[in-house]
């Protein structure tokens, strides 16, 4: 059964290329527990089918570097883009992408999370395995208030546009 709004996001981790040394925070991958990372914020997530595809990379992440500042104003504290690749790819993504800074290029190597949210994708027989359904949400303190899952092959409601319009609605 997949996640649904109301629901508290699940105990898992996902891990995160850091480029540059801080306090709590070592050069390379660093792995976070969800729980910690979700703590007090307002967080847009979306999930895609992997990185250097090519509507991940043509539109999926474009479009939420580009509203950035627009769900920020909103209330949003920070950007998530979960895929089910390494902390490596999601790095080098997310610097080609122009995300750094931006969005945080969020791994989920063996689909852990993406399991227990219950959106996997199996394209193992185009040879890429257990991957991430597209979607998008919108997560208060561990709360999903916002969910937006994609027909598979479409993307028409897991864009940064429809969260944007659905934050519009939304209570703060």
């Amino acid at each position: 059964m997949s996640i649904k709004i109301g629901d508290r996001l699940p105990e898992a981790n996902l891990a995160e290329f850091i480029e540059v040394e801080t306090e709590g925070c070592a050069l390379g991958p660093n792995t976070f527990p969800v729980s910690d990372l979700v703590k007090g914020k307002t967080i847009a997530i979306f999930g895609l089918p992997g990185a250097y595809t090519p509507t991940c990379s043509a539109k999926h992440v474009p479009g939420y570097v580009e509203h950035a500042a627009a769900l920020s104003a909103k209330g949003v504290d920070e950007i998530w883009c979960i895929s089910v690749n390494d902390a490596f790819v999601m790095g080098a993504w997310g610097r080609d992408q122009g995300a750094t800074g931006i969005v945080r290029m969020m791994a989920d190597g063996s689909a852990d999370f993406t399991k227990a949210i219950g959106l996997p994708l199996d394209l193992t027989e185009r040879g890429m395995g257990i991957r991430s359904q597209r979607y998008s949400m919108l997560v208060r303190d561990g709360v999903v208030t916002q969910l937006n899952v994609e027909a598979p092959g479409k993307f028409e409601v897991s864009n940064a546009e429809t969260l944007l319009d659905q934050l519009s609605l939304q209570p703060a």
